[in-house]
């Protein structure tokens, strides 16, 4: 179960991780700068397993693989959105950073709701407003991807 962050339509990659930190090496630096442009506090209360919430066009921007990164580095176990950039959608499972499309848990998730996401049928329970929303779950081949730890991870592991 993860508390939720909250965010709105069209979060580019450059607010999720500001291009003026690019040129930090070490990850768990770079990720404590992630969102800082939107919420300054984001980088200090996310926990492990905290989820990210966001409306339309989610990561849309540049296709840097650091955005999906940090957030990733940041502890976060899953993006939900009405919609992801395809760039974004793509590097999240490349570097195997759980996400889910799913309009009305976008439009009805509040931040700070308790909510767990069983990715084997997409369905996303929202514990503080006792609802269950329906997402489609990915193909079996891309959750042993996320299940790796992304893409390079499972070719490693010779799938």
């Amino acid at each position: 179960m993860g508390k939720v962050f909250r965010y709105g339509d069209n979060i580019d990659t450059d607010v999720i991780i500001p291009a003026r930190c690019l040129n930090i090496m070490d990850q768990k630096e770079l990720a404590s700068h992630c969102m800082e442009d939107i919420d300054k506090e984001f980088a200090q209360q996310v926990q492990l397993g905290d989820i990210i919430v966001a409306g339309a066009n989610f990561g849309c921007g540049s296709s840097r693989e650091h955005a999906p990164l940090v957030i990733k580095v940041s502890g976060v176990s899953c993006v939900i959105a009405s919609s992801f950039a395809r760039i974004f959608y793509r590097n999240a499972i490349n570097i195997g950073l759980p996400i889910l499309e799913c309009q009305e848990a976008a439009e009805r998730i509040k931040a700070g709701d308790e909510v767990t996401v069983d990715f084997n049928t997409g369905e996303i329970i929202n514990h503080t407003r006792g609802e269950t929303y329906r997402s489609q779950p990915f193909p079996r081949f891309i959750q042993e991807i996320m299940r790796a730890g992304g893409l390079m991870n499972w070719i490693r592991k010779g799938r």
